[in-house]
């Protein structure tokens, strides 16, 4: 029997996770569920993200029959974790932006967080980098119109890089020689931060980490056989055609709204082998 594994996002940055999962789980079914109608969540009150985030996570596991839930999202994970893990029986990973690894790489100690206005703002954030990066000049810089940029990209929608070099302009500036990226829709955007920062800045994301302790927590010898099945659910009755072809490229074998009829499919993104994803519900 598969094993089935949720990945829960604000939008598609949680792909950037889905993706190194499956790199060490191949055989798992997964489930990927985002929360469009509500996105960016660096705007959102605490209280309105935490229990918004509880209550859908919370309906989808129930309908997938989730092994295991991974939280996607920096800016959820610093709210909803201690919630969600007391109204689950299942493990609950969450996100933690890569501060420790970054202070560790770091040459000259100078380095960067990148993330939601939210996620940048949080004690919880202050506390990793009082933690893991005392000894560290860290610069904290907040955009949520980069978490809307990568939405765009994986719409398939072209990249407006004039306002790109406006939002990345005080980071080149600031001399930083590593960048967190604190939010899983920037590794979306990494080619194009790459290319505007320079080599010299080294980027970290906590994409390896996150798989590393999903497979640490699951049976990898469960099923190695087929392919991995993926259907994405959304929280909202409409998603653009550019992002409907994104996902079918990424193996998506159907797309439907959370609260639909399991069998009204509200896209119809069928990958060319036809591979459906099972459920035990």
């Amino acid at each position: 029997m598969s094993t089935n594994i949720l990945v829960f996002d604000s939008g598609v940055g949680g792909l950037s996770i889905l993706s190194e999962i499956k790199q060490v789980l191949p055989h798992a079914s997964y489930y990927y569920l985002f929360d469009n109608a509500r996105l960016p969540y660096g705007e959102l009150q605490e209280q309105e993200l935490i229990d918004g985030c509880i209550d859908i996570i919370g309906q989808a596991v129930e309908r997938v029959a989730a092994d295991i839930v991974v939280v996607a999202c920096n800016s959820a994970s610093t709210l909803i974790l201690p919630g969600l893990r007391a109204l689950l029986s299942i493990p609950v990973v969450g996100v933690v932006p890569a501060i420790k690894p970054a202070a560790q790489l770091s040459k000259n100690k100078h380095i960067g967080l990148l993330a939601t206005p939210g996620t940048v703002n949080r004690a919880y954030t202050h506390d990793l980098i009082t933690k893991f990066a005392a000894e560290c000049h860290v610069e904290r810089f907040g955009s949520s119109e980069l978490v809307l940029m990568a939405e765009a990209k994986m719409a398939q929608q072209a990249i407006d890089k004039a306002l790109l070099a406006a939002l990345l302009a005080p980071i080149k500036a600031s001399g930083i020689d590593t960048l967190v990226l604190g939010c899983t829709h920037f590794p979306i955007l990494k080619q194009e931060l790459q290319t505007y920062l320079g080599d010299e800045v080294l980027l970290l994301d906590s994409g390896k980490a996150i798989a590393a302790r999903v497979h640490t927590l699951l049976n990898p010898e469960t099923d190695k056989s087929g392919k991995a099945a993926l259907q994405a659910f959304f929280t909202t009755k409409t998603i653009s055609a550019g992002l409907e072809r994104t996902l079918a490229d990424y193996g998506f074998s159907s797309v439907r709204p959370l609260n639909g009829d399991t069998t009204d499919e509200m896209t119809n993104v069928l990958t060319d082998e036809g591979t459906q994803s099972k459920t035990k519900s």
